[in-house]
């Protein structure tokens, strides 16, 4: 059972995760793959304001994304952006990715191979990926100017539109651990973390929202 101290401590992670950049053009879209189609929806709605002339969805499958997505999680958001109205010609696909480091290293390089010059790119990812995304893109390509997108809805909505409310937390969790450990590790940039933030993730640690730590 999940408690109010638990969606209190979700809610506290959900917004620090989400960074609230101002939108503005970009020379691409990078579509981080997940098993959430909300972010090809998002994608396929930021292109057709003008935004960017060109996207790059990234991912292969994960545990969570095998079964929900067999062709792949970048091929499943192409095909999501095209029944939105996406012409083909705008979309790239990069089929290996099989984490944050993995998308952009391979969405950088397939942009080199298609001759794009890349200034600044719009990163659009689940909500609660948003900083891990940012921080993953300015620690593996530093010259370009990145901003963090997302599917915009509230914590509660967005676990309606998965349907599975444990496993949101537990990506939360996931998410949050990471951008604490990564840097350390080299993954990411280092970001300051509000004591409040981590204590949140540690109690939902303890409560057992476990399935996406890193042991």
């Amino acid at each position: 059972m999940i408690t109010s101290q638990n969606w209190s401590d979700a809610r506290t992670l959900w917004d620090f995760q989400l960074l609230h950049h101002p939108l503005r053009p970009c020379s691409v879209a990078i579509g981080l793959g997940s098993h959430d189609l909300g972010v090809a929806d998002a994608t396929a709605s930021l292109f057709h304001r003008g935004l960017f002339p060109v996207i790059v969805f990234t991912g292969a499958t994960s545990r969570t994304t095998e079964e929900r997505m067999p062709r792949g999680e970048a091929e499943h958001y192409r095909e999501r952006a095209m029944e939105l109205g996406v012409p083909a010609s705008a979309i790239l696909i990069e089929n290996q990715a099989r984490n944050t480091g993995d998308n952009i290293r391979l969405s950088r390089q397939l942009l080199e191979e298609h001759g794009i010059d890349v200034k600044s790119a719009l990163l659009i990812s689940k909500p609660y990926e948003e900083r891990r995304a940012y921080a993953t893109a300015l620690k593996l390509w530093p010259e370009v100017e990145f901003i963090s997108a997302s599917p915009r809805l509230p914590l509660d909505e967005y676990v309606a539109t998965i349907g599975n409310e444990n496993l949101v937390i537990d990506m939360l969790v996931g998410a949050q651990q990471r951008v604490q450990i990564y840097p350390g590790l080299g993954f990411m940039v280092d970001q300051t973390v509000p004591q409040e933030v981590a204590e949140a993730c540690d109690r939902l640690i303890k409560a057992g929202f476990t399935s996406r730590i890193m042991s």
